[in-house]
């Protein structure tokens, strides 16, 4: 399998990346989390990978870190949650609140994730809990409670630049949200200034509790 890619990123589309290795350019989806920190990355990169297969395909999957890796495979294991939603919980919330919420049980925090029902943050929150027990004992992975209370922003929707809009709006759909909540999500959250990364983010910082 492969472990890590390192190269030229060539074209960053979330969620699909497309990273240049001597010649040999390789898709790889990757969470927003990567993104936001590949958003000026212009020299070589290296990315942490997992390749997933299916019946009908050979999917490679991008991480910036082990954190990010660790979490990603630890939650396709978990009934009912594929790769979508996992790129999904990661894009929504950092390795850390992820942990904080599951250790808590704030099943209410968990379905703010895009295509996360009551039921599904429910099994996430059990199942989760005893599956991350020995990776934190093993030191793989560790964080720190988060507090509750971080809302969205409530900027005021500004005029959007239609390739901007799409392309944001594609990326939220591609992570499980349905086209009019994210195009409500890009709205609310956009300004001229920023960037298509940074646009994705304040938008998924926006579902925050």
């Amino acid at each position: 399998m492969i472990g890590f890619l390192r190269g030229s990123l060539v074209q960053k589309q979330p969620p699909m990346l497309v990273l240049d290795v001597n010649g040999v350019g390789y898709e790889i989806e990757a969470p927003m989390s990567t993104f936001y920190q590949l958003e000026n990355s212009d020299d070589s990169v290296t990315i942490l990978t997992h390749m997933h297969v299916r019946e009908d395909a050979m999917l490679l999957f991008g991480f910036a870190s082990e954190s990010e890796r660790i979490l990603f495979k630890t939650l396709i294991k978990v009934n009912g949650v594929g790769a979508k939603m996992a790129l999904g919980i990661l894009s929504a919330m950092s390795v850390n609140e992820f942990c904080s919420y599951v250790d808590a049980a704030d099943v209410t925090a968990l379905t703010r994730i895009p295509g996360v029902g009551k039921k599904t943050a429910e099994r996430l929150q059990i199942e989760m809990r005893d599956r991350l027990k020995p990776i934190m004992e093993s030191g793989l992975l560790q964080y720190e409670p988060v507090s509750g209370g971080q809302t969205a922003t409530g900027q005021k929707a500004a005029p959007i630049l239609s390739t901007v809009q799409q392309s944001a709006c594609d990326a939220l759909m591609a992570l499980g949200y349905k086209p009019p909540q994210a195009e409500k999500m890009v709205q609310s959250v956009f300004d001229e200034s920023l960037s298509l990364e940074e646009v994705i983010k304040r938008a998924l910082q926006g579902i925050k509790l």
